[in-house]
């Protein structure tokens, strides 16, 4: 099982003790500001067994995210395979965090370490990020990862209610040095 390792944070397997906090963060009106609806205990959990079956199976997903110095757990960070039906294809990044770890750069902290496996490990050519048009949090994560913004990719995501939240954005960043091609040169 693979865990990622920043200077404060460790990506890690879920644990039953991450249930808890993990259904309280979602619940969180601040947390949830962006996206659609407010999942009962049920439906965490439920995603919570999605993301360890995803790590089980491919060793990469949605890590939860802890503190080192504490062991306090704080949300996740990831990468996952962009869902059917959307207007592009690829792997995304994607984090959530308590509003209690916001302000701290946890969350590019943790994207950074989710990026560098997804390119060093995965051989990616690239990687996404989506939001709502105005998360502008995590636009601003996204920018500090140094992934690029074109407006002619913003777009409607289908498996979201009508209203302000179905708009969002697509921000992308290229694998270090060329990716693919590069690294088949240098065999």
């Amino acid at each position: 099982m693979t865990e990622l390792r920043t200077e404060r944070l460790l990506l890690r397997p879920w644990r039953d003790s991450d249930l808890a906090p993990w259904a309280a963060l979602n619940t969180d009106p601040e947390v949830r500001r962006y996206l659609p609806g407010v999942p009962g205990r049920e439906r965490t959990d439920a995603a919570v067994a999605r993301f360890q079956a995803d790590l089980d199976a491919r060793g990469w997903g949605f890590w939860a995210v802890e503190v080192r110095g504490t062991g306090e757990f704080i949300g996740f960070t990831g990468l996952d395979p962009v869902e059917e039906g959307q207007p592009f294809t690829g792997v995304e990044a994607g984090w959530r965090l308590a509003r209690s770890a916001w302000g701290h750069g946890y969350a590019t902290e943790a994207a950074r370490a989710a990026l560098a496996f997804g390119f060093a490990e995965l051989g990616l050519p690239e990687i996404l990020a989506v939001t709502a048009h105005d998360n502008l949090r995590s636009r601003a994560v996204m920018r500090r990862l140094g992934m690029t913004y074109d407006p002619a990719d913003d777009f409607d995501d289908p498996a979201v209610p009508e209203g302000p939240l179905r708009r969002c954005v697509l921000y992308r960043l290229g694998a270090p040095g060329g990716g693919d091609a590069e690294r088949a040169g240098s065999v």
